[in-house]
């Protein structure tokens, strides 16, 4: 894959930048280095000089991928918190349980804010994370411009990709079903695998996904319309 270092933008006593010309400045997540953005082609990569961290890195038909994905991981979703997770067999007794059941087992007394917090974080968020990407994304496959409060949407599912933490409670599953194996005899439902499923498509869609060329796109659709509208204002009566 080509890589390339987008232009650093120096300090100085110059002049003062306009308007366009701050919109196209971009810092780096990690270090802050300010650089003005050049256009990126498809599987190649711009990279901080300073750090090394990759600052654009567009795919090709990158929506489409990133929409589908998207859609298949609230489709593993539903299906994982729903369907049997584990059964447990001992002692002649036996035992299915689902993801509402964890999170509805500490929804009394005091533990309700554990309850409120594990189906947020394994559930809530995830969820609400991948729909405001479709919200974001989707009108704008065809072309189209984006919705209202698309850039809104998009900043606040930015927000809470730290918070949705599916893959941690798979983690913290497994780690329980190695004590467990001992006592009881545990055997994975259908919800377990789909949330082993959820895991991976989550994770290639954060790979697939771009975040400055999904604002470049949105910025774009918005001018494009914006002129539409401006050309049809000025045109004959």
């Amino acid at each position: 894959m080509a890589e390339g270092v987008i232009r650093q933008q120096g300090g100085g006593n110059g002049p003062p930048m306009n308007e366009a010309e701050l919109e196209s400045l971009r810092a780096c997540p990690h270090c802050d280095a300010l650089y003005r953005i050049v256009p990126v082609a498809p599987r190649e990569r711009a990279v901080c000089s300073r750090c090394g961290a990759v600052l654009i890195a567009p795919r090709a038909r990158a929506f489409s991928r990133i929409i589908a994905l998207a859609a298949t991981a609230l489709i593993l979703m539903g299906a994982a918190v729903f369907l049997p997770f584990l059964d447990l067999s001992a002692s002649g007794m036996h035992s299915r349980a689902s993801v509402l059941d964890a999170v509805l087992a500490f929804s009394r007394g005091m533990m309700l804010p554990l309850s409120v917090a594990v189906g947020a974080l394994i559930v809530v968020i995830p969820a609400l994370r991948l729909a405001l990407i479709l919200y974001t994304l989707a009108p704008m496959l065809g072309g189209r411009p984006p919705l209202p409060r698309a850039p809104q949407a998009f900043r606040l599912a930015a927000a809470l990709k730290p918070w949705s933490m599916a893959e941690i409670f798979l983690i913290g599953v497994a780690v329980a079903l190695v004590k467990v194996a001992g006592l009881a005899t545990v055997t994975p439902g259908p919800a377990f695998w789909a949330f082993c499923g959820l895991v991976v498509v989550t994770v290639l869609h954060d790979d697939v996904m771009d975040a400055e060329t999904i604002w470049q796109a949105m910025e774009d659709r918005r001018d494009a319309r914006r002129a539409r509208r401006a050309a049809a204002a000025d045109g004959p009566a």
